[in-house]
């Protein structure tokens, strides 16, 4: 069949197969973005609902441009921001300060991940070490890292590679139970699911998305806070059933999410905190906040 477009015949053999893919790679890339935000889009709501009322903004825009520009400003997340607007005690109105008399601590060593805790910190990166690291580790390039979601009493999704689109969305966000992860989470300890398709771990939904992205076992490692609570957490999914993990392995593991979970308290109590006092001098300012469009 002769298919034509104007005047130009189709021929697939002039074809840039690789820019093909690298347009499909964006546009993959785009829609996941796109999910995650129709997923954070009622907690954005609510945070401008709370600053509305707060700090007597004029409208939900100005609200938001306040949550932006902080979040921009203080290089920390905007879901991270949101989530601490909604769940931190709010301040006291006559105050200056959100958080008066807080001692600001110096950011944790990481000798695990050969990263030294006196570079500027910037969460997402830290997070993309620990994943590479633990791959690495476990043999494999297929994980992903969450964190703790305490206010839902659950694991979001913060950081994958080697998943596709639907194990994403399935596990967008777990609960205490009916996973590896969710399990490792509750024992705090290293948590190793041989073989997917017959521990009963899992529940059938979860088992049969794991198993359709070619995981057949998983190796959970809890990143684990200075309180002893679990603040995230970081699976290796292998392609073929495995083995107990050996001694070192099991041992260098537990010590990244040991120094990985210490880190991620210190950024929430550190450096979300001084967002949100950035937050809080500035919705008492708001005539000095940007144009929404600026």
């Amino acid at each position: 069949m002769d298919m034509r477009c104007g005047t130009d015949q189709w021929d697939p053999d002039q074809w840039d197969i690789e820019a093909l893919r690298e347009q499909l790679a964006r546009t993959t890339e785009e829609v996941r973005h796109l999910r995650a935000r129709d997923r954070s889009r009622p907690a954005v709501a609510m945070a401008q609902g709370i600053l509305l009322e707060r700090y007597r903004l004029r409208d939900a825009d100005q609200a938001f441009v306040l949550l932006r520009h902080t979040s921009q400003r203080c290089n920390v997340k905007m879901r991270s921001l949101v989530d601490a607007v909604l769940h931190t005690p709010r301040p006291d109105s006559m105050r200056e300060l959100w958080f008066p008399g807080r001692v600001r601590q110096r950011a944790p060593q990481l000798p695990a991940l050969r990263l030294n805790g006196d570079q500027p910190p910037h969460r997402s990166g830290v997070l993309r070490v620990v994943l590479s690291q633990v791959l690495a580790i476990a043999g494999t390039d297929m994980g992903n890292v969450q964190l703790a979601d305490p206010a839902q009493r659950g694991l979001r999704l913060e950081h994958h590679t080697g998943h596709p689109d639907d194990f994403v969305d399935y596990f967008a966000f777990v609960g205490e139970t009916g996973t590896a992860c969710g399990a490792a989470a509750t024992s705090r300890a290293l948590v190793t699911v041989r073989n997917v398709a017959e521990d009963p771990v899992f529940t059938d939904g979860a088992r049969r998305t794991i198993l359709e992205a070619g995981s057949r076992a998983v190796h959970s490692v809890p990143l684990i806070g200075t309180d002893g609570a679990c603040v995230g957490m970081v699976s290796a999914h292998l392609p073929e059933p495995s083995g107990e993990l050996a001694q070192s392995q099991s041992a260098l593991l537990t010590e990244i999410g040991r120094q990985a979970g210490r880190w991620l308290a210190w950024y929430e109590d550190t450096l979300v905190r001084n967002a949100l006092e950035f937050l809080h001098a500035l919705g008492r300012r708001p005539e000095l906040l940007p144009q929404r469009g600026a």
